[in-house]
């Protein structure tokens, strides 16, 4: 199926990269179905509504970045994905106009359950992550100083 997206434009988009988030996305209530879009050459995949070409977010894996990330999932949240194996995480990054210093949302991440294509973004009460980590550590920022 075709959608137009203000990024890529036409693009063409698979029925298995198609996800429901039943409430939406926090600021974002109406819409339920986003897309992924892969970056190609890029670490990165681009969420898009299904309804408004305006609308996207920027998503990485998080574990790329941070090894060290890890959380628990709410119990609650675990029912309502309804997860039993299979689970993708991402977080949302803001990109900065030095690239070095763009950061991603470790506190609230997108659970994505691939097998029933259900999504959520899920707020990590009392984690200690913080909204705005950065994506690229100091020591490595002179690398990504090239852009992204």
């Amino acid at each position: 199926m075709k959608i137009q997206t203000s990024i890529w434009g036409d693009t063409e988009i698979k029925e298995e990269d198609i996800y429901t988030f039943s409430r939406g996305l926090p600021g974002f209530d109406d819409d339920h179905q986003f897309a992924l879009i892969p970056w190609e050459g890029t670490p990165f995949i681009y969420l898009q509504s299904m309804r408004e070409s305006s609308l996207s977010f920027l998503l990485v894996n998080p574990f790329l970045f941070s090894p060290q990330y890890s959380f628990e999932l709410p119990e609650a949240d675990r029912e309502e994905l309804e997860i039993e194996e299979q689970v993708l995480v991402y977080a949302m990054v803001t990109i900065h106009s030095q690239a070095s210093r763009s950061t991603m949302n470790l506190l609230a991440p997108v659970v994505l359950n691939p097998e029933k294509r259900i999504g959520k973004q899920v707020v990590l009460h009392q984690s200690g992550y913080e909204t705005r980590c950065l994506i690229w550590p100091e020591e490595h920022a002179e690398s990504a100083k090239g852009g992204v």
